[in-house]
Parts: structure tokens; sequence; C-alpha cells
């Protein structure tokens, strides 16, 4: 959990970290108990007011992971764990789960968008497989909502959360009745829907109490981390594409209108309710896990740092062997979570250094495939902007260029989604008045990695062989080609 303070001026007054850990009871299960989430930000709350005058808090801003669904009972406690964003156990239900809400209102696109993680498919889920539960049900949330609930006592979501759960009608605005009667949910268990910058409340005394922070702080209902993310990097309110190198790694661009890509889930963003607008968000869904289980699982690497800066790029691009790097499945291209990874092309003098490198490369192939299925215009641009932990790689940043023939930048400073909902936050209180002025400043490039012409004609020749590796795992596994 990331916390920033900031002043009216986007000054970053303080900004702290605690750790927590997910469960996993079973194989594909990922989940939590939410009051961990709450004890982890009272302690950060703790940390970041040290040294700081908390009457002067104006207001409170969460973003966090989407999809994650929490369902709270009668009692406003959790009826059962929160099933994360990356649980899978829906897979074998999907396919019955897809075929019935084809003919439903936007169903087409609703079928091809629902996956694992879902909250459609994790509340289809405890119908079928917890069904004493899902009747316990008075309210559910997603992700950061959870928290806007614990400091407010109010259940609210933004438009973010709702368009990308797969219970709502994205061109129609309006939750879907016929997926609600499906899982079999009173209307009374949906939240409210709040633009995002909406007051969701007043803080609790008690919690105004504790920190010694006035009551009269108000929480905004706040929206998930892509969407925040696009906010602090221009994405949104300047209006060009940004991938996100984290954990999953995420293709995300401003659109016009919601029919106007294929692939790629929507989402709907609204400050006020008022004005809507649109991004189209891809995931290469096993991204900084799969470097990581490579580099530090399996290879135990002790050049690590020289392998991840240093090593010559566009001649290891010339190298046949490549990396498929779905080891975890995949939501956006194939909705398919049961696809694996694999290596091909390796032979004896394949190198420590080969291998490191098919890793990135066949990451960047993931993008570029994630970018075409999803129509993005990257030429029109002229250029993509990348933050996360994996853009601290000059390795990474000049293989995307290569791959994608496209220049690639690094954007520096605070564009995480934690500075992203405090800039939100602060819109609220008056001192940014506008979208576009949220990114004014703060958006900063560190280095620009221009594609090498030569290395780009070895990656496209590989990129050609690489999009057959999915047919030829399918008739490896089954004895058939789709």
């Amino acid at each position: 959990m990331k916390m920033v303070l900031t002043d009216s001026e986007k000054h970053i007054l303080g900004q702290i970290s605690e750790e927590y850990e997910a469960e996993q009871q079973q194989n594909g299960w990922s989940e939590i108990d939410p009051e961990i989430w709450f004890q982890a930000m009272k302690r950060g709350m703790h940390h970041i007011f040290e040294g700081q005058i908390p009457e002067r808090l104006k207001g409170i801003g969460v973003t966090g992971q989407m999809h994650t669904l929490i369902v709270v009972g009668e009692d406003g406690r959790p009826v059962r764990p929160a099933m994360m964003w990356n649980d899978t156990r829906t897979k074998d239900l999907l396919p019955e789960l897809k075929e019935k809400i084809q003919e439903f209102p936007e169903g087409e696109y609703l079928s091809q968008t629902i996956s694992t993680g879902s909250p459609a498919a994790n509340l289809y889920w405890m119908k079928v497989y917890e069904p004493e539960n899902l009747k316990k049900v008075r309210k559910f949330l997603i992700g950061p909502d959870y928290l806007v609930y614990r400091l407010t006592g109010n259940q609210t979501t933004d438009y973010c959360e709702a368009s990308t759960s797969c219970l709502y009608e994205i061109c129609n605005k309006r939750w879907s009745e016929e997926i609600r009667n499906l899982i079999g949910l009173d209307q009374e268990c949906y939240p409210k829907l709040r633009g995002s910058v909406e007051s969701a409340g007043k803080i609790l005394s008690e919690i105004a109490e504790e920190f010694e922070i006035s009551k009269d702080v108000e929480v905004i209902v706040g929206t998930g981390d892509n969407p925040a993310t696009a906010i602090s990097t221009g994405c949104l309110g300047l209006g060009y594409p940004v991938v996100s190198l984290g954990t999953s790694g995420v293709f995300m661009m401003p659109i016009d209108k919601p029919e106007s890509q294929t692939k790629g889930k929507k989402i709907l963003f609204s400050f006020d309710d008022k004005k809507f607008q649109y991004l189209v968000q891809g995931v290469v869904q096993c991204n900084g896990n799969t470097f990581d289980w490579w580099n530090k699982n399996i290879m135990e690497l002790k050049r690590f740092k020289e392998l991840t800066t240093s090593i010559d790029v566009n001649s290891n691009a010339q190298n046949d062997l490549i990396f498929y790097p779905h080891l975890d499945g995949d939501k956006t291209i194939y909705a398919d979570p049961e696809l694996r990874g694999a290596f091909i092309g390796l032979n004896l003098t394949t190198s420590q250094e080969n291998l490191f490198y098919a890793v990135i490369e066949g990451l960047c192939f993931g993008f570029r495939e994630l970018a075409e299925k999803m129509h993005l215009p990257l030429e029109k641009y002229g250029t993509v902007k990348v933050v996360g932990g994996g853009a601290k790689s000059p390795v990474w940043l000049q293989t995307m260029a290569n791959v994608l023939n496209i220049a690639v930048e690094k954007m520096e400073g605070m564009i995480g989604p934690a500075f992203g909902i405090a800039l939100l936050a602060a819109y609220k209180g008056g001192s940014i008045t506008s979208l576009e002025q949220i990114s004014e400043g703060n958006v900063k490039i560190e280095c620009r990695h221009e594609p090498d012409a030569e290395a780009v004609k070895a990656c496209q020749q590989k990129y050609e062989k690489y999009l057959r590796i999915r047919s030829g795992l399918q008739y490896i596994k089954n004895g058939v080609i789709e």
C-alpha cells in the first residue's frame, strides 16, 4: 500500500508504503481479508503525518486494484474474504457464463471481456458454490471502495469500477438488469454510482479523532489504479498512449467512443456525473511476475544489474531464440486462462544473456500483439510513454522501441496511481480546476529510446514466428489448431 501527501501546489510532503500479503488457499485462488488493507492504511496514515500538522488536511482520495470483489453483509462486515483481481477459480465457469450473456444488451462486448477475476464472474461463482454467502450479501464493493467505506461509512463506487466489472452496460450507462437477475442479486446490493471526484462523505468521527484531523475532511469516491495513473501521466488529460510495466503490463489510451475498439477493456470515467470520457485498456497479464520469475527465481542472477542496464540489445535481437510470455494465461487477446509460456529455439550456444534478452523481448512482443489487436494507432502519436518498475531498465525500453518500431519515452517524477488520486482530491478541494491542469508540470520525460533499423528488421521476422506459437501450443496440448 502506497500513500502520498501533497500540498495544493502538487509538492510532495511525504510518501510511504506498507506491505501486506494476499492468501492462496487453493491453486488459482487469491484472497485477502479486507481488514488487512484497513489496518495497513491506518499504519500508513500514522507514519505519513509524522512531522506534519494533521489539522491542515483538506481531502482524501483512495485508489487501488480494479476488479477485486468485496461482499458486505447486514452487519457491515465482509461476508467472506475479498476475491482478488488475479484469482482464476472461475475459469471453468466462464464458457457457460459467456454463452448466457451473449444475448443481453451489450452482451457481445461483455462476453468478450468477462474473465477470471471479473466481479461478475466471481459473483456468479458464489451463486454456484457459495449460495448461502450470496444470500448474506447486502452490498458489493470493488477494490478501493472498501477503504472509502471504512473512512466514511458510505458504500459507493465510480464509473471506472462499474464499467470494468462486467455488471454494467457502458453505452447505456446503467447496471445490467439481465446480469443482475442471472446472478440473483437485489438492486439494493449495488453500491451508489458517482463521479470519481464527487464526495463519498465526510470522514468518520472516530477516524478524525485518532489522527487529529478535521471532521470536515471529505473523502472523494475515487477510482481504479489505471485511470489514476492515466491522470497523473497525462494519458487521460492530454491524450496519448501509456504503457505501465508493473506486475501486470498495461497498455492504455483514451478513445472517443467505446465501440471504436475491438479487443481491450473499455473504462468509463467521469469527474462529476456529467462529462464522460473513455479509456481502452489491455493487459499482458504476467509481466513483472515473468521478469522476476526468470531472473530471480530460476537464474538467481548475480549479474542482474549489469544485464538489465548494459547488454547489447541490438545484437541480441539477431538471435533466433523466442520466448512466449503468457505464463499465467491471457485476458485481453485470447481470453484463455490456460495459456502458458515457452522458449522456442534453444541450442547448445544459448547463453544466460540470450535468455535474459529473450524474456524481455517476448514480453515486448506481447505488448505489440496487444496494441495491434486493440487497434491502437501508435504511429499517430509517434511515441509511447512508459512508466512502472520495468521502465527502470534501459534494456527493456530499447527492446520495446525496436519491437514496436516507435520511439519509447520514460516518464519521470510522481506519476503513479497514488499521486494521481491525490491530485483528484486536490481538484475536489479547488486548487486544481481542470483535468488538463492536473497533468501540467508533473509530466516530464527522463529519456528517449529510438528504434534501431537493423534490430527492428530482426524483431519483425521473429514477431511473425511469435504469432504462430499459440497455435502450435494448442496443437501440442489438444491435437487441434484453433
